[in-house]
């Protein structure tokens, strides 16, 4: 018995490197998965490497833009009607920006603001009647350290992050009578390929970020997304079920 066997879990971002190690962990636990990214290639590519790992896994692959309010009622119909059940929703889509607020465009503003957040809470809502039928619903948002220390330069990201624990909070409050449970978790430094593809493109390798040290936390290193994921596991678990409305800081120690 896994830890989340008989369960069946929506994951946005599943492409993503914090995605697709908790999607394959998921599995691994016993759980039934729906994998939502945008890109579909990208989202065959992981489910594939997931099956490859986990031969019993029970993978649907959604590709959708779910900062798109329309999206968010076909993936958990799609989910219903394959699994008959939604457990857990983990929310962990995001995109970037790279602008100073002052410079900052209404497009960009509505974009970041879709997927990093907006997202989060349309998938709720069309979730939450799946999840109050299970009794024991549980969401885990994915937040960042940067929802508590912001930086120049990113500011449309970071109050994106920000705004992600006040939702949670919020919901964890309006759902607790209703058996459904809410989370947050704020990774800080992740290995992720978004990260290494940066590193590549500066001339330098995945080995040279799992080795450097780094100051920005005290452990010194970068996580492997797998050492979030764990994290996500266990607040989306019945061992978490005293746990919601909290706030998970997964990052080595982050230095403030």
């Amino acid at each position: 018995m896994g830890r989340l066997t008989g369960k069946v879990a929506i994951i946005t971002g599943g492409a993503g490197g914090i995605g697709a190690a908790t999607g394959r962990l998921f599995c691994e636990e016993g759980c039934r998965i729906a994998l939502v990214d945008v890109t579909a290639e990208t989202l065959s590519d992981v489910a594939r490497e997931i099956r490859s790992a986990v031969p019993d896994a029970e993978i649907l692959e959604i590709p959708a833009d779910v900062g798109d309010e329309s999206a968010a009622r076909p993936i958990v119909e799609r989910t219903l009607d394959a699994f008959g059940q939604v457990d857990i929703l983990v929310n962990i889509a995001g995109i970037r920006s790279y602008e100073l607020l002052a410079d900052a465009k209404a497009e960009t503003w509505q974009k970041i603001l879709g997927v990093n957040l907006l997202s989060y809470a349309y998938l709720a809502k069309e979730a939450l009647p799946a999840l109050r039928k299970a009794e024991k619903g549980s969401i885990v948002n994915v937040s960042s350290t940067h929802a508590v220390n912001p930086r120049a330069g990113m500011g449309q990201y970071d109050v994106t992050k920000a705004g992600i624990l006040s939702l949670t909070k919020t919901l964890a409050f309006e759902e607790v009578e209703h058996g459904v449970r809410v989370n947050a978790v704020c990774p800080g430094l992740t290995l992720t390929p978004f990260h290494v593809k940066r590193a590549n493109a500066a001339g330098r390798t995945e080995q040279d970020l799992r080795t450097e040290k780094v100051d920005h936390n005290i452990q010194k290193r970068w996580a492997d997304a797998r050492e979030v994921a764990y994290p996500i596991l266990w607040l989306a678990s019945d061992e978490a079920s005293f746990v919601t409305a909290s706030t998970l800081m997964v990052d080595g120690g982050t230095r403030v």
